[in-house]
């Protein structure tokens, strides 16, 4: 009877790794790949795999290498290169910008058009990316304090797209059980670490974890299948609580339109305006100047007027720029250097009628940034930071 069950075992296991080769070597013939570039980080819960490479085509298309310092970027020295402004950007996925080669990002182009910036004549701007795919403004901070201020910069660009970095900074929208988050604690922030001691992030942390995944086209796949399964489970309780609550059927990322009246989002935003007060208070301890800088939503830039006023009349609210008005609002309270980006690429979008969201392998004006957009917003952040520096009398 052992025997047999052995037998029995022993087929079932021959026959899963039969089905994994074959469906391997189907991936890999169709072409299906989700790239992982990412392994466990005891500060920020994962972090860019030093030396990762692979090519994107999820969304757009670029071969993305990640450098000595696990940034998606070009090589950088710690030590800043005589003649040099050096500008640090923090950002989600919109900065990471794997659906681009580096060179047509916005932050490559600072190091282009900040060279005709008469405060900065004879010296060589350097942009250095910080930017990881789902970061949130508490794992922004954490960078800026560990990661950042070895580098020197002398402007620090935080970088937050309101399409999820508000619910992100809240444990209970955002439901990550493996990334920090802060919490008011008798009214101050406190970081809440409890990710490090998860059984997900455990698992992560074993041995050959992130080379599996960098290797196994089906375990890409398992992997991207959990992503898209926690934003539907996300959705689906943000249905119920407003069903529960009497209102409006409003997508998740949708309500970071409106004026917040549920006490989960009122927390969220709170924690978010604290915490860029706090990462321009940590700039300006290492020495940096630092500019906030909005991005923009694809329903925001949509090159179709009617499509905008229709998704407002649907939400009730006179237009989309309510987070937008906060976070300047938020600047201005706060003696914060900042730019909006919405509203100028709006009037750009539809004024050429383009979509600055959105690629065509993947789903016009929707998804990230495409080149347009990088370009534009380039131009509008080297405009501003050239203002700034002229105001202050920065000279050479």
């Amino acid at each position: 009877m052992v025997k047999q069950w052995a037998s029995h075992i022993a087929l079932v296991l021959s026959g899963c790794c039969v089905a994994f080769v074959l469906a391997e070597i189907g991936l890999r013939v169709l072409g299906v790949s989700y790239p992982y570039f990412y392994l466990p980080d005891d500060l920020t819960g994962y972090a860019h795999k030093p030396g990762a490479r692979g090519f994107w085509h999820k969304e757009g298309e670029a071969y993305v290498t990640i450098n000595r310092a696990g940034l998606r970027d070009r090589e950088h020295s710690l030590e800043k290169p005589p003649g040099t402004f050096r500008i640090a950007v923090l950002g989600d996925s919109y900065t990471e910008a794997l659906q681009l080669p580096m060179d047509q990002t916005y932050w490559a182009r600072l190091e282009q058009e900040l060279r005709g910036c008469p405060a900065l004549a004879g010296r060589s701007v350097e942009a250095v990316n910080f930017g990881v795919s789902g970061y949130s403004t508490a794992q922004e901070l954490l960078v800026l304090r560990h990661k950042v201020r070895p580098y020197h910069p002398d402007l620090v660009l935080l970088a937050l797209f309101t399409g999820n970095d508000i619910r992100g900074n809240s444990r209970e929208l955002d439901g990550d059980s493996v990334r920090p988050y802060y919490a008011f604690k008798d009214g101050r922030l406190v970081l809440d670490d409890a990710f490090r001691r998860s059984v997900a992030f455990r698992l992560q942390q074993l041995p050959f974890s992130s080379e599996a995944f960098e290797f196994s086209r089906v375990l890409q796949l398992i992997r991207e299948a959990k992503y898209r399964l926690k934003g539907a489970l996300n959705e689906a309780v943000h249905q119920r609580r407003m069903k529960a609550e009497a209102g409006p059927e409003i997508d998740l990322d949708a309500t970071v339109y409106l004026e917040p009246t549920d006490p989960l989002w009122t927390e969220a935003w709170t924690i978010t305006e604290a915490l860029v007060v706090l990462a321009k208070r940590a700039a300006e301890a290492g020495g940096s100047r630092f500019l906030l800088v909005s991005l923009s939503n694809p329903d925001q830039v949509h090159p179709d007027l009617q499509h905008r006023e229709a998704v407002a009349r649907r939400l009730g609210v006179p237009d989309l720029y309510y987070p937008d008005r906060r976070i300047q609002a938020l600047a201005r309270r706060e003696g914060i250097a900042s730019l909006s980006l919405a509203e100028p690429l709006a009037a750009y979008a539809a004024q050429q009628g383009v979509f600055l969201h959105g690629f065509p392998n993947a789903k016009l004006g929707d998804g990230h940034w495409n080149a347009t957009a990088h370009r534009l917003a380039g131009d509008l952040i080297s405009e501003r930071i050239c203002a700034m520096l002229q105001s202050h009398n920065v000279g050479v």
